[in-house]
């Protein structure tokens, strides 16, 4: 007896589950740099996988809007937004976590190979510990974009897409990041100068102590179109949508 027509296979069923599989395929090979810039912008692993698993939502409810193949900084764009809007929340309730639940003092990964003598490991464990206090203590307009520079090897123009601003600008702050962090990791060491901070050794998924549930303020478009940026404070600027300017040949 052949199939009766109700038994037929919907193509409406069979598009949305190669929708699925593509999204699969594209999306979550990116889910450990998603929840990496939520915890160094939210400050505690937490809230990054709440900030995560919500930005993947979004993702997928929204999928249909992507194209082509490189979905990184999409979804890592998605991720800062989601980050936004709930430092806007917890900024409008005044939504207090006990410092105790913010802690997370989980050692860095990469950082324990067993070939290594304990002595080596302690050192390279406090270096790994010391660059990631010295990044939390930067303006979140600083340390976003050296995660996705350092940690995450995106280029300049990625990296302007998801912060929405000039390439200039991802340019700029990169190096005014990196002195700060050079003068912070020199104070820790009671120095007044310090090599180039080597942020790549910090590629993780554990931003360290003194973790904060707020995230700063964010910045302002004055009515001109010139932007204000506002005093960070644990936190960091509000994502625009104006457009972006390229650079040629910047990575």
């Amino acid at each position: 007896m052949g199939a009766s027509a109700n038994e037929q296979i919907d193509p409406s069923e069979s598009d949305e589950a190669a929708r699925s599989r593509r999204f699969q395929s594209l999306a979550m090979p990116h889910l450990d740099a998603a929840y990496n810039l939520a915890r160094w912008l939210s400050h505690n692993s937490r809230d990054a996988e709440d900030i995560a698993q919500e930005a993947y939502l979004r993702a997928f409810r929204f999928f249909d809007t992507f194209h082509g193949d490189l979905a990184r900084p999409w979804l890592l764009t998605i991720v800062r937004r989601v980050w936004y809007d709930e430092w806007r929340r917890r900024s409008t309730s005044e939504v207090v976590t006990p410092i105790d639940e913010l802690r997370d003092d989980r050692p860095p990964e990469g950082w324990e190979t067993a070939s290594e003598d304990p002595e080596t490991l302690a050192m390279r464990a406090e270096d790994a510990r010391n660059v990631q206090d010295a990044l939390q203590r930067l303006p979140v307009e600083y340390r976003e974009v050296l995660v996705l520079r350092e940690m995450e090897d995106l280029s300049y123009r990625e990296i302007a897409v998801i912060v929405d601003v000039p390439v200039g600008t991802v340019m700029s702050r990169l190096a005014r990041g990196r002195r700060r962090l050079a003068t912070l990791l020199a104070a820790q060491q009671g120095r007044t100068d310090y090599d180039a901070p080597q942020v790549r050794q910090v590629k993780s998924n554990s931003p360290g102590n003194g973790e904060s549930s707020q995230p700063g303020r964010p910045s302002v478009r004055e009515n001109d179109g010139r932007v204000r940026e506002e005093p960070a404070v644990d936190g960091g600027p509000q994502p625009r949508t104006s457009g972006h300017t390229t650079e040629g040949g910047a990575r």
